[in-house]
């Protein structure tokens, strides 16, 4: 029997991650059998009771558990604790459709008087109960049961609860086991890339190091720093790498983004031959350590070798969960939320237990490199990552893997703490360049569709609206990326050593780019002739609305500009309120940025607007012309591209002098 999932309970935990690992109960509604979901049989039984879906669960509920000292978790007398939690739930139909394990067995240890029941749950969001016995020892006992997991093809998760009688009860431990011939955990090589974030580095870095579990699965850590504040400069980094000692290896090199850095992790755990897997963290994370014991447990046992990735939590706001699964939406050729899921869920708002979608199965395309776990097996079968520095990068391995056979998996239970990215707009900054060329790249290489479905059509609609927005920076970047594009893709070794500083200088001649830390470091915004009627611009309700918004708001860019809106912007527009058809309306706006740190004095260009159009309907056009020419040029390619050889030669180059240096 191997151990493949641990019962996490910390006494340390702070109240705002509480709601992952473990919940309380109020009185439980019935249901239409009117059964109540708390059981009092001697012994195990195998009833099939069907609960109420999550009714009365608090979730981060104090009122009735409590956390001890030593770890464990106290239900108090009268008093219902559920693990059917996030981090503590078992989810079963992950095991059911990844690996050929037939049946989960839970082992767990409790005390007090009371009774200990097991729940499962069904693909709908339905709960049964599945077992229950009753306990009354003040002495820790061992209760233990074998659940089979044939009914969770379309999705379910497995949990237990406990329920005071008279007396509290407690949960020393609990484990999820399966029986299998592989019981030696495979080996990992956890690659770390870095750009100018030592502290947070060196804290994840920290947290590895005092996870014995974790350093008996470890061959080495590889930290890409990229940066110019050095990660061995930090005046923590002497201590921790002496206790890491030969397992903590720093490679300097330049910046060739995450792509580059996370190609490097690659290439060093292949060179070295000694590990299963590479494991890729982001250097602005924090991890739940046990979640990367229960990826390996699952990537050992999973039928064919398999990327298992971790979800996304906010590290500012750590019980929402920004990325359940992500996939790519192929005609549009756009990646998202995978369907029937929801970014930003709030588990302290509600619950695993009452939250329906939750419980069914997600297939992804691909994993976010905050935390994905790869074979070594798979990287020397299907290369490195594409020279893309960043945006798309891991999407593109995904789906490459994916066609090769090898798929990945987003497994509950794995996640990591991230900076989240809903207080940026890299849309619009020097990113822009590279999520219109990443993406375009990635289509040329994976899409399915004749000329990638809509993606040229979106590509030059994205243009349209930059232009209508006075936007025009980023509207020059999405033509240097298409330029670059039909230049052919020998040319991306070459680009991701040095594009980016390139693309940062020409934005700077653009007032859409040039920020400034205070609304008042600009003049007073200022509008001769009101709004017509006390109303400022409107919305466009539907589909003729808008193209009326557009065909106006594109009439008003060919006209002079009011010599009022040059000495004074017309109106200050929040970030939250950056739309087309409202800038299109203006001669000029200050415009706050997403992380409200700075403003820009957005100015409307006739001239750089006509140009910018000219060029984008000829490039558009003539992407779309050659489109079939460029599929067969990157295909052949790709091989070369995400080679070792390749990637060798790029890493030496980053340590040179520029050109012009």
């Amino acid at each position: 029997m191997r151990v493949v999932q641990r019962t996490i309970i910390r006494a340390d935990q702070e109240l705002d991650v509480r709601p992952l690992y473990v919940g309380g109960m109020s009185a439980v509604g019935s249901t239409e059998s009117g059964s109540r979901q708390s059981g009092e049989e001697e012994a195990w039984s195998e009833d099939a009771e069907t609960v109420s879906n999550g009714a009365g669960l608090l979730a981060g509920s104090a009122g009735g558990f409590g956390i001890l000292s030593d770890g464990h978790a106290v239900a108090h007398p009268g008093q219902r604790m559920t693990l059917g939690t996030y981090f503590n739930a078992f989810p079963a139909s992950y095991w059911r459709r990844w690996t050929n394990v037939e049946e989960v067995t839970l082992r767990a240890t409790v005390s007090g008087h009371g009774t200990f029941l097991v729940y499962r749950s069904t693909s709908k969001g339905h709960v049964l109960r599945s077992a229950s016995k009753s306990i009354d020892s003040d002495d820790p006992v061992d209760v233990e049961v074998t659940l089979p997991l044939k009914p969770f093809i379309d999705g379910g998760w497995y949990w237990f609860d406990v329920e005071a009688a008279d007396r509290e009860m407690v949960v020393h431990s609990g484990e999820w086991l399966v029986e299998t011939e592989r019981t030696t955990p495979g080996t990992i090589t956890i690659g770390i890339t870095t750009f100018n974030q030592p502290t947070f580095c060196v804290d994840q870095l920290a947290a590895l190091a005092n996870s014995q579990e974790v350093l008996d699965v470890l061959d080495e850590i590889v930290v890409v720093d990229q940066g110019t504040q050095h990660v061995r400069d930090h005046e923590l980094f002497t201590a921790v790498s002496k206790v890491l000692g030969e397992r903590l290896r720093v490679i300097e090199q330049g910046n060739l983004g995450g792509s580059g850095g996370f190609s490097r992790s690659m290439m060093e755990a292949v060179d070295r031959g000694q590990s299963d897997y590479v494991l890729l963290f982001d250097d602005d994370v924090q991890c739940e350590p046990e979640g990367i014991l229960r990826a390996i447990a699952f990537a050992d046992l999973a039928k064919t070798p398999t990327a298992v990735g971790g979800q996304m939590f906010s590290l500012y706001d750590r019980s929402v969960m920004h990325a359940y699964g992500e996939t790519v939406k192929k005609y549009r050729w756009f990646w998202g939320p995978a369907p029937e899921t929801e970014h930003g869920h709030n588990f302290a708002r509600k619950s695993l237990q009452g939250t329906k979608w939750l419980h069914r199965r997600i297939d992804v395309d691909y994993n976010g490199w905050w935390m994905c776990l790869i074979p070594t097996s798979v990287i020397r079968e299907i290369g490195l990552s594409l020279p893309m520095f960043i945006k798309w990068d891991d999407a593109e391995f995904g789906l490459r893997a994916q066609e090769a056979g090898y798929p990945t998996v987003t497994l509950p239970g794995v996640a990591v703490w991230h900076v989240p990215w809903h207080e940026k707009d890299d849309t619009i900054d020097w990113q822009a360049y590279l999520h219109r060329r990443n993406r375009l790249v990635a289509a040329l290489l994976h899409s399915p569709y004749s000329r990638g479905g809509r993606l040229v059509w979106e590509s030059f609609q994205t243009q349209i609206r930059h232009l209508m927005s006075m936007q025009y920076a980023p509207a020059e970047m999405g033509l240097m990326a298409i330029e670059d594009i039909l230049d052919g893709p020998n040319r991306m070794h070459h680009d991701v050593l040095y594009r980016v500083p390139e693309v940062r200088e020409l934005r700077k001649s653009y007032p859409d780019s040039q920020m400034k830390p205070a609304l008042d470091e600009f003049p007073a915004p200022r509008r001769v002739k009101p709004p017509r009627k006390g109303k400022g611009p409107q919305a466009p309700g539907n589909r003729v609305a808008q193209l009326k918004a557009l065909a106006l708001g594109g009439l008003r860019q060919l006209q002079p500009i009011r010599s009022t809106a040059v000495r004074n912007p017309e109106a200050t527009v929040p970030h939250m309120d950056l739309r087309w058809w409202l800038l299109s309306q203006l001669d000029s706006a200050l415009v706050s940025s997403a992380d409200g740190t700075s403003a820009a004095w957005y100015q409307r260009d006739p001239e750089q607007f006509r140009d910018l159009l000219r060029r984008s309907v000829t490039l558009h056009v003539r992407l779309y012309e050659e489109w079939p020419k460029l599929v067969n040029e990157y295909q052949r390619a790709l091989p070369d591209l995400v080679s070792p050889d390749a990637w060798r030669k790029t890493f030496e180059q980053s340590m040179e002098p520029g050109p012009g240096a």
